[in-house]
Formats: structure tokens, sequence, C-alpha cells
């Protein structure tokens, strides 16, 4: 038997009571549409198998991943007829995937409609772009016999400025309204996180949140009713004294002015604490900040430790992770922050 591996210097608590509760919000905050879930990208960073069963238990029955190779995951959780996948069908082989497994596809374009019809077809969902221009087919290709042909359970549509006051948003709007009245389908959707804050026009009969589940805050609106998820700590490695003139980390960016206490941190970019985080950033030990030293490198982060004499090695300090604030700070989207978390955290909830 190989020997025990040591517990991760790096740990990342999740609040599955957070995530029930924001996913209960949203769906509340939809009307009378039912909130679905976006859990691509392994539930954005936070891991399919502790949001997955959280989101279950809060209610949740629709589920949305991009790529074909995160269906299994969520497979292990439920069927297939409560999850499509975004990017469709780019061939035979996905098509047949689709088919033995239950799940839909989203359909794109006229040549994954052909797809998708050449593999023996069946339910599946459409997507029409109706101003963001990346996924979708047109309105001017809704009469094709293709599109007509296709047996449409939700047809959806994606906004591209739900988090602004844009004027783009009414008029993708009254496109998706169009969409709606020249395809014949079950369901409809055009809100994510940010569209569930534009108001009840915007809900439709299902609305498709991401970001907001997992503690981002995507508008203003929403700001009292989503919880933080995510709570990462790192462990302390080295603690160290260095004298005035000192310089700290790569190509030092950082000279201690007078004689000082540092730790390293088993954090850094490769654990998504990326360089545009550590500048003027600071980690936090019992509520107290810990300003970063130097630059962030990829396994690492050094802080400045003076005021704290009981500091030590195997102690675990915060990493900040108020998603609107640490954004601000740091120029990283809410999305990217939560979606480059590393794998070597251990997750835990």
């Amino acid at each position: 038997m190989p020997p025990h591996l040591p517990p991760a210097t790096l740990r990342l608590r999740i609040d599955r009571q957070a995530l029930a509760a924001n996913w209960r919000a949203l769906d509340r905050l939809s009307g009378k549409a039912r909130a679905g879930a976006a859990v691509k990208a392994d539930c954005y960073g936070v891991g399919v198998i502790h949001a997955l069963p959280a989101l279950l238990e809060a209610g949740a029955r629709d589920f949305f991943v991009a790529h074909w190779s995160e269906v299994a995951d969520v497979l292990a959780h439920v069927p297939g007829a409560q999850i499509s996948v975004l990017h469709g069908v780019t061939s035979g082989a996905e098509a047949a995937y689709a088919l033995a497994t239950g799940v839909r596809p989203v359909i794109n374009s006229l040549q994954q409609a052909a797809i998708w019809r050449a593999a023996g077809g069946g339910l599946c969902d459409l997507m029409v772009d109706t101003g963001i221009n990346r996924l979708g087919v047109s309105l001017a290709e809704l009469g094709d016999p293709l599109v007509k042909q296709l047996s449409v359970h939700t047809l959806l549509s994606h906004l591209a400025s739900a988090d602004e006051d844009s004027a783009l948003n009414a008029v993708q709007l009254e496109r998706t309204r169009q969409a709606a009245a020249a395809v014949a389908h079950q369901r409809l959707s055009l809100a994510n996180s940010a569209g569930i804050a534009l108001g009840a026009d915007y809900a439709f009969d299902l609305t498709r949140p991401g970001l907001a589940l997992y503690g981002g805050i995507a508008r203003s609106e929403l700001a009292d009713h989503i919880r933080q998820v995510v709570f990462p700590q790192a462990m302390v490695i080295q603690r160290r004294r260095i004298g005035a003139g000192e310089s700290v980390g790569y190509n030092a960016t950082f000279t201690a002015a007078a004689d000082m206490e540092t730790a390293t941190v088993s954090i850094g970019y490769a654990d998504g604490f990326l360089r545009c985080r550590g500048a003027g950033a600071a980690l936090q030990h019992c509520g107290q900040n810990l300003p970063v030293r130097g630059r962030v490198s990829m396994d690492m982060v050094v802080v400045d430790c003076t005021a704290y004499a009981t500091l030590s090695v195997g102690d675990f300090v915060d990493i900040p992770f108020d998603l609107p604030n640490v954004a601000q700070s740091s120029g990283m989207s809410q999305y990217e922050l939560l979606t480059t978390l590393g794998k070597r955290f251990s997750r835990i909830s």
C-alpha cells in the first residue's frame, strides 16, 4: 500500500448552505420562471462533487455545461435529460454520445442542426444569437427547414451586457421574443445571473444563473441576496527575519526599509493567485492584514508578519475572496477569480 498523503497546504472551504441559499434566492428572483444552474468549468472552479448535491437539495433540476468532457461528472448526479451542452454537436461522435446518454445538445448553427438530424435527432435545445455574436443561429436562419425540423425543448439566447445598463439588453429582449414567435419550443430562456436582476420581462420560463450561484455579484441589485461560497486558505511554510535593505522575491521589487519578519505562504499563480492580485494586497490572519511583499511566485507568496509574533509554520492564513472587492482591486473578473482556482486546493465542504 502507498503511504498516506500528508494534508494539503492549500484548502478551499465550500459553504454548501450558502450555495443552496444563493440558488433559492435566484429562483425566487426569477419570478414565475424556474432557475437552472450553469455547472460548466467544474461548477466555476468550486467542484461538481461539492456543488451538485447542494444545488439538487436546493431544488435545481436544469444544468448547463459547455464541453462534452464535462458531462460524465454531472451524469454521476443527475440523469441526462436534465443536462444541456452549450457547445452543441460538432461531429457525429458527439451526437452519438448525446443520444446514448440522453443529454440535450444546444444546437448553434445550421451545420449542427444537420449533424443532429443525420444522427437520428431527437429532443434538443436551440441557441439563437440576438446580439452577442458568439454561438447561435441568426434570426434570419430560423425559417430554414433544418431548424423547422428540430424538436426544440428549450429555446435559448444569451445576453451580452446584462451586467450594465445597456440599450443592447432591450434589443436582445425584443429579438428573443421574435425568435420565440418563429420557432416551436417548450421553454424559453434568456437571463443569466445579471439578467435575473433586469426584471421579470427577461426571465421567461427558465433562467440560467452561474456566477451568482458561487458568490459573484453580477449586478448591485443582487448584493443583498448572494452569499460568499468559497473561502481559500494557505499554510505558512517558513517564517524568517530580514534586515533593512534586503529585498524580497523575483526582480527585487520590494526592499525592506527596516528589519522585519516575513512569512512564506504556500500559494502562487499556479493556484489562481495571479501576480495582479499581489501588488498592494494582503492575506489575513485572525482578521488582521498580512501585506504581500514582492512578486507572487508560481507556488508561494511572501507577507509581512512583523506585527504577529505568534504566526508560525503550519498555521493557515485566509486568502480574501469577496469576489466583487477582489475583482476591483486586482483587475480580474469575478469569473476569472473563480475559474482559476487551482487543483492543488483540498476542497472541503
